[in-house]
């Protein structure tokens, strides 16, 4: 996006990111009341100053500081790297969805493909501290949404963002794909053991960001990540969320600028499920599987052309896998098992097996929904026979409670979770 631009336009659009104290509705200010960004760094401390504070004006019609052409310097060299691009305001191929927000970025740095910012997507997201059930339904939904050709957004953020795009890669190249977007510059991967997922986002996807070089990616920054997240897609889903979240403020903002919003729901008992169930009573749509998105989505817009599809059994694996609906437990965080034991009336005699690190693995890995050993071990990393030794002594304890077919579920004072 940067290749018909010349050298002026860009260090011009590159300082008006740049500059210390112009955000982003001054900016879009000074682009509407004179015009492109070259033309606004030609005009005199005067004009500028009706649109601008006084000291601020000033700045911005001198030669810009020793700072601000350091940052300049790093967006240019930043651009000039393969596969990176400035959409800018003015660039026909800027997101029309993101004039459907109040507070639309100037410019998107992209790192990838950015014709995925036109692609229909959809946004998941979810808790960091994600339990394994639902970081499983995250990829499921999204290699199944992917697979039928939708693009999958996230924030590339521990837990259920970083299993929708583990999700969605697992879809291949001829799947929908996928992009993450960034609170921070391209440079500055957040958080730092993710930059593997984020260099396979790149080859396969996209980085997005409204920051230039150098922007580290700091909390108050994640509200505007988010805002993006959920203007860019045509629907939002939400897997896990605590009552208080920043996954439900990305549904808000997805419903304040006329997106779909779903939610998986999960037990009753399983903290992380509270704010999938408030926003199912707000009017979110309840989703069990990857086709319930795709219905509806399809009466509400435009879908994936057919050159997004990908072989037959492909996509009939993504059905096997999500589109029929493989919804899992809702698992605890392992450090609190002990203590949510504890809260669940476990009796004096079993405050050993309690404490044993191995029982809180296999609780944490059950949560509160049923399941079978096989899937314990797999979630828990334990063998078999370990498994199944303290699953009986957690049975003789009536801590959890084997059903008839086989899978095993957390009991509460006699009342059986599940």
């Amino acid at each position: 996006m940067t290749e018909n631009r010349t050298s002026e336009e860009l260090d011009a659009w590159l300082r008006l990111v740049s500059e210390p104290g112009l955000g982003r509705a001054s900016a879009r200010s000074l682009l509407a009341a004179i015009g492109l960004p070259q033309d606004i760094l030609a005009s005199s401390g005067r004009t500028l100053a009706r649109h601008l504070p006084q000291d601020l004006a000033q700045r911005l019609a001198s030669p810009p500081s020793a700072e601000v052409q350091a940052g300049i310097d790093a967006g240019r060299e930043l651009l000039a790297k393969p596969d990176h691009h400035l959409i800018t305001l003015a660039d026909p191929q800027y997101p029309a969805s993101l004039f459907e927000i109040p507070d639309p970025p100037v410019v998107l740095f992209v790192r990838g493909d950015p014709t995925l910012l036109h692609r229909p997507s959809v946004a998941i997201v979810g808790a960091r501290s994600a339990t394994e059930g639902g970081k499983d339904n995250a990829r499921a939904f999204a290699r199944y949404l992917a697979e039928r050709g939708w693009g999958i957004i996230s924030g590339l953020a521990r837990g259920i963002d970083a299993a929708a795009h583990e999700g969605a890669l697992q879809a291949g190249s001829e799947g929908g794909r996928t992009i993450a977007v960034m609170a921070g510059g391209l440079d500055d991967i957040y958080p730092r053991q993710h930059q593997g997922l984020a260099e396979q986002v790149a080859a396969m996807g996209a980085l997005v960001s409204e920051y230039p070089p150098g922007t580290p990616a700091v909390p108050f920054r994640f509200p505007d990540r988010n805002r993006l997240v959920a203007a860019l897609a045509r629907g939002v889903l939400v897997v896990e969320a605590a009552a208080q979240s920043g996954s439900l403020l990305t549904a808000r903002l997805g419903i304040e600028c006329g997106r779909e919003v779903f939610a998986i729901p999960g037990s009753i008992h399983a903290p992380l499920s509270r704010g999938c169930h408030a926003l199912i009573r707000q009017g979110a749509k309840l989703v069990e599987q990857g086709r319930d998105i795709e219905e509806e989505l399809t009466r509400s817009g435009p879908v994936p052309g057919p050159e997004a599809a990908v072989p037959h059994t492909s996509r009939r694996e993504g059905a096997e896998r999500a589109g029929h609906g493989r919804h899992t437990g809702n698992a605890p965080n392992a450090r609190h098992a002990q203590a949510i034991g504890q809260a669940a009336g476990v009796p004096r005699s079993a405050n050993r097996l309690m404490k044993d690190p191995t029982t809180g693995r296999i609780l944490s890995a059950m949560g509160f929904d049923p399941a079978d050993i096989d899937l314990l071990c797999d979630r828990s990393g334990l063998a078999f026979p370990r498994v199944a030794a303290v699953l009986t002594e957690l049975e003789l304890n009536d801590i959890v409670q084997r059903l008839d077919d086989g899978r095993y579920v957390r009991r509460q004072h006699g009342i059986i979770y599940g």
